[in-house]
């Protein structure tokens, strides 16, 4: 004889496991969509925060709230000039620059200065003690409304706002990218395990005077 007692739920389960793998399905396509992401690190532009194929967790819904903010690391859809692709690519670099930020460099000790402040930067890439310099050459920009100057944290390997300002005869909107086109803000190292960190924002920002 059959229990239906233990029956009914046996069989409810079945019924119910296609409709359980569907919202499961939908809830992860609509976290990747609209909550969070995760990237791999595809080039050396941003050792040694981050090593080639890295994988960082991207929160796609923090800007939807507030602009991004000096010293944050960020993904955005690079400009066809930038990555030359038509199709799109999606770059991870630093911001130093937000929209009216006075940026120069240097100071008399080789720094970076961000409105008169001069910018300490500790996760400029070095190498057997030997590092970057912040920038290869003197420049002195104002970041336009709407838009970002941003760099790689291994300044000689990166393409970024400095050299584009360069290959573009010092042409500052194409040297920026717009906020607009900003993915998200990576928060994380979440792989390989042993290099799992915070991407928090360095002690170097604090105190930059609004433009």
């Amino acid at each position: 004889m059959i229990d239906e007692q233990t029956d009914k739920p046996r069989s409810s389960f079945w019924k119910e496991l296609p409709i359980l793998l569907g919202v499961a399905i939908l809830v992860a396509v609509l976290v990747r969509a609209f909550v969070l992401q995760t990237f791999f690190i595809p080039s050396p532009s941003m050792e040694n925060t981050l090593k080639i194929d890295d994988r960082v967790l991207v929160n796609k819904l923090v800007y939807d709230f507030r602009s991004p903010h000096r010293g944050e690391v960020i993904v955005f859809k690079a400009p066809t000039a930038w990555s030359g692709n038509p199709d799109g690519e999606d770059f991870i670099k630093r911001v130093i620059g937000i929209p009216g930020d006075h940026v120069v460099c240097c100071d008399p000790e080789e720094r970076l200065m961000i409105n008169g402040k001069s910018l300490d930067e500790p996760y400029i890439f070095s190498l057997d003690g030997v590092r970057d310099k912040p920038a290869d050459q003197e420049f002195d920009i104002t970041v336009p409304e709407g838009r970002l100057w941003v760099m790689g944290d291994h300044r000689s390997a990166s393409g970024d706002s400095l050299e584009h300002w360069q290959q573009s005869q010092q042409n500052i909107t194409e040297a920026t990218i717009p906020e607009d086109d900003v993915v998200g803000r990576a928060f994380t190292v979440f792989w390989p395990v042993n290099r799992a960190t915070w991407l928090t924002v360095p002690d170097g920002f604090d105190g930059i005077p609004k433009p």
